[in-house]
């Protein structure tokens, strides 16, 4: 006489999940703690010191206020910031470590939410790095402590805001560390190039780029009188929604998706 035992199974619906603050955490540790990720904060740190110290040492006087050099400050981390991002979001896919993570929080849109978190977190740390390189700079210049507030905080916090949401915009879409970097100094770099000269030989293109170029319609930001009227909003929003609206949904999308390996 043989007798079936029922299969024996593991009741975890009663195990609490793991807390949210623990995931942005492991998040931000992820991209501090290895030499690459270290080495690379370090030096977005150090070549935002660098610039300032040159430019308090070669900057005519009148140009040495605490808003133009913060100006420099926040230009050279809103730069580089986006790359730090985009490891963050590659980690899993470029290092094959995805099947780990996702193991250990199943629920993959916690996972996504707390490497956003993380990237304001690390991008807050950083801007207040760059404030108190800014004042260094101030103080090493003898300049006036003066900033505009429209400079303080559209070219500086709004402009670095920006940059972090695009940096994980790109690393979702593509999943890739190499492509999505590569990707980032296109957008950057080369798309601004090409747009100018475009729209340097062809009037109708220059009233056209600030609706279809992110970079273009931005350009407002950075000056001191800057005042928002309908129209600069608007290519904003049409410019944003193009760049970095779309691009975040579809990346969200594919990585919900994506299959770990």
């Amino acid at each position: 006489m043989t007798t079936t035992q029922a299969p024996m199974t593991l009741d975890v619906s009663g195990t609490p999940r793991v807390p949210f603050s623990r995931l942005v955490r492991v998040e931000l540790r992820k991209a501090l703690d290895t030499r690459a990720g270290r080495w690379f904060t370090g030096s977005i740190v150090g070549l935002c010191l660098l610039v300032v110290t040159i430019y308090a040492l070669a900057a005519p006087d009148e140009a040495q206020t605490f808003g133009d050099v913060l100006g420099v400050s926040g230009a050279v981390l809103g730069y580089f910031l986006p790359i730090l991002v985009i490891l963050m979001v590659t980690s899993e896919w470029s290092q094959r470590t995805g099947l780990v993570t996702f193991a250990l929080e199943p629920h993959r849109g916690r996972v996504v939410a707390a490497k956003l978190c993380g990237a304001l977190v690390l991008g807050a740390g950083l801007i207040v790095l760059a404030l108190a390189v800014g004042a260094f700079g101030t103080v090493l210049g003898g300049g006036e402590w003066t900033v505009e507030t429209e400079i303080l905080v559209n070219g500086f916090l709004i402009a670095n805001l920006i940059s972090i949401l695009l940096g994980f915009a790109i690393g979702m879409v593509l999943m890739n560390s190499p492509a999505a970097i590569v990707t980032y100094f296109i957008y950057s770099l080369v798309l601004p190039i090409a747009v100018g000269i475009l729209a340097s030989f062809q009037e109708w293109f220059a009233d056209l780029a600030p609706w279809i170029e992110f970079n273009t319609a931005q350009t407002p930001l950075f000056t001191g009188d800057y005042t928002p009227n309908g129209e600069e909003v608007a290519q904003l929003l049409v410019s944003g929604t193009i760049w970095l609206v779309l691009p975040f949904a579809i990346g969200l999308w594919r990585l919900l998706r994506a299959e770990p390996k």
